[in-house]
């Protein structure tokens, strides 16, 4: 950071990219680039972290991924697990055989965090409704409780910090579902990964939900939407994989929340935390994330971070 730029340096943010800005949505895809260009271009593009994406992406052995991070110099922040915890004790087991896989090659690489999204109720390929909207009380307990040890669990376990990530047609998307999640929750073992995209596509405003539960924010998602289409979507009632295809999700500064005051709201609350970068667009061209990803980084460090 330039110290004689008059925009205030936001020493506190740690910015990254994901392979989600590369559209990478699953292990294995023809219509996504190799992990090897994604790893190449997320340092041409001028970030330091990166999140590991969907399990099998990048090598899953320790040794060959913290080689191939290294030498580019890229270092891993966080990890990335779907639950389905308001299903009650008997999904347990499998959650956490798929949690363990994930955590443990996170602390592996040195990173800190592992992101929980809750599972779709409505299939992000197919769109099809797979479950209700809204959950049960005993959903409801089922979900707070079993994250609380999950949040318990991993840390135990793996050394890593669990932050629930609000996602667009899932249980937590709405501020109303945001802070009943929070509000029913040990900040102790569970903390928010605030996705600014996700949380505005749910009608949320992330610098009153950082303002209101900042000691609950462990970690951010950089994220825009296009209000235009967003409208459209909502309007349509149009699911999140095809309204990603509509470009729901854009590029900065286009789209709304604001960052720069989102930033600057996480900037006071006087933590360490980190920013990843994330622009949904699953599939796209082979070409089309490495301009995007520098222009963001560019738009990044002239807000300060």
């Amino acid at each position: 950071m330039d110290s004689t730029a008059s925009t205030p340096a936001l020493d506190r943010i740690r910015v990254g990219s994901a392979p989600d800005s590369w559209g990478v949505w699953f292990p294995d895809d023809p219509r996504q680039v190799p992990w090897e260009k994604f790893l190449d271009e997320v340092a041409e593009a001028g970030y330091a972290w990166i999140e590991l994406g969907p399990y099998g992406y990048l090598p899953t052995d320790p040794a060959k991924l913290a080689d191939e991070t290294a030498r580019r110099g890229l270092k891993v922040s966080a990890g990335t697990v779907f639950t389905s915890l308001h299903r009650g004790p008997a999904v347990w087991d499998a959650t956490w055989e798929h949690v363990r896989r994930v955590a443990g090659l996170a602390g592996a690489v040195g990173a800190g965090h592992l992101v929980v999204i809750p599972s779709f109720w409505r299939d992000d390929r197919t769109a099809e409704t797979i479950e209700p909207s809204e959950l049960t009380a005993e959903q409801w307990a089922h979900l707070t409780k079993g994250m609380e040890r999950l949040g318990h669990e991993v840390r135990e376990t793996f050394g890593l910090d669990v932050v629930v990530h609000p996602h667009a047609d899932t249980h937590i998307d709405t501020e109303e579902h945001v802070e009943r999640f929070l509000d029913s929750t040990d900040g102790e073992l569970v903390g928010l990964c605030l996705d600014t995209g996700h949380y505005a596509y749910c009608g949320g405003d992330s610098v009153k939900l950082i303002e209101t539960y900042g000691e609950r924010i462990g970690y951010l998602h950089l994220k825009q939407v296009d209000p235009e289409v967003l409208a459209e979507v909502v309007a349509q009632g149009v699911p999140f994989g095809p309204a990603v295809q509509r470009g729901v999700m854009c590029e900065p500064p286009a789209g709304v929340p604001a960052l720069e005051p989102v930033l600057a709201a996480a900037q006071r609350l006087g933590v360490d935390l980190f920013a990843i970068v994330e622009q949904d667009m699953y599939p796209c061209p082979p070409g089309k994330p490495l301009p995007i990803a520098v222009r963001t980084r560019r738009f990044l460090r002239s807000c300060g971070a």
